[in-house]
């Protein structure tokens, strides 16, 4: 079993920043994936950004390419969603998850065995 926990969500404006955090305990796997995504009241749950634990090799969604950067540090478990120029459209609640004994960050979050509880982050205009 893995577990997740994120923080870092909050209010704050357009055109402003922030950094999510994804701590993760338990379980190791040799190769695994960890990705973040995010859920906006009654949409579907979408793909943001991904990262290969081992490589680092990171994939990214289209509206996060440019402004969002994944990130990890080894020696603390933790993956790392920096959020910049943030625009209203990005309020949602992000999630971070684990695929194990995958080398490439995938976009379907059914693919994901573990999940984290989710942060709220709010952009106001």
């Amino acid at each position: 079993q893995v577990h997740l926990v994120e923080s870092g969500g909050g209010l704050v404006q357009a055109g402003g920043s922030l950094r999510l955090s994804c701590a993760a305990s338990g379980r190791t796997f040799s190769n695994l994936v960890m990705g973040w995504f995010r859920q906006a009241p009654g949409k579907a749950r979408d793909f943001v950004a991904g990262i290969h634990w081992s490589s680092g090799r990171t994939v990214y969604a289209d509206f996060a390419k440019g402004r969002f950067t994944i990130s990890r540090d080894n020696a603390k478990n933790t993956v790392y969603l920096q959020m910049n120029s943030l625009k209203p459209e990005d309020t949602a609640v992000y999630y971070c998850a684990v695929e194990a004994n995958q080398y490439l960050a995938r976009r379907s979050p059914e693919v994901y065995d573990y999940w984290g509880q989710g942060t709220q982050v709010t952009v106001s205009s």
